[in-house]
């Protein structure tokens, strides 16, 4: 069975404007597609997180610290998700090999280490997997020229090659809590492994639909 790897922001799945049916309907979606693939979801930490971070840099906590309580909260985003799912997992796994491990049809978990964000577990996910594709679904439509919270007239890219996404953003982690769409270390992976990958909104769950079902969606396509 072929395998897709979603990588879920902590952003989509706690944002103000959702409400509990969003959750249903994502399970809905998540369940049957389980039937046509292997099917791992890696859950972020989004305000939650964040909110922690923020804390626990005024407190002066190392940064592998703020990582950890990051890390933390990705995994009860992810048991949250994984308790919606009837073939789920029922542990969450700690490491992306625990989870290759796992027979489920489908696999929830979220950080692993500190250094990097869930983006790059998903990358990794996709990369040992040999995943048809990896889907980052966050908050915003897709990948822009500049930041679109930032700028009017950022334009929306329907297409970008890795490399002028590294040329822009790097290939660092940078610091814990950083919010950005795809962080440097998954975008290094999403290069050295050539992963075909997209970027759209997880808000809109018909564009994660469409995609799924292979049928053309409004988002962002990683070329490498």
């Amino acid at each position: 069975m072929k395998t897709i790897v979603v990588s879920l922001g902590g952003s989509v799945v706690l944002s103000d404007d959702l409400s509990s049916s969003y959750f249903h309907d994502l399970a809905a979606i998540i369940e049957k597609h389980s039937h046509h693939f292997k099917l791992y979801i890696v859950v972020g930490g989004g305000k939650t997180a964040r909110a922690y971070i923020t804390l626990g840099r005024q407190l002066c906590l190392s940064e592998t610290t703020l990582d950890e309580l990051g890390i933390a909260i990705t995994r009860v985003n992810a048991l949250l998700l994984c308790r919606l799912l009837p073939g789920a997992n029922t542990v969450i796994p700690q490491s992306t090999d625990e989870a290759l491990q796992d027979a489920s049809p489908v696999v929830v978990m979220g950080g692993t280490t500190p250094g990097h964000s869930t983006d790059f577990v998903g990358a990794e996910l996709a990369m040992k997997s040999k995943a048809e594709y990896y889907i980052i679904a966050t908050n915003v439509d897709g990948v822009y020229d500049k930041d679109p919270n930032q700028y009017q007239n950022a334009k929306f890219l329907t297409s970008v090659s890795i490399h002028e996404l590294i040329k822009q953003q790097g290939i660092t982690w940078g610091s814990a809590g950083k919010n950005v769409v795809i962080d440097g270390p998954a975008l290094h992976l999403i290069q050295e492994a050539k992963l075909p990958s997209y970027v759209l909104n997880g808000k809109y769950l018909d564009r994660l639909e469409q995609l799924l079902a292979g049928q053309p969606f409004h988002g962002t396509s990683i070329t490498n």
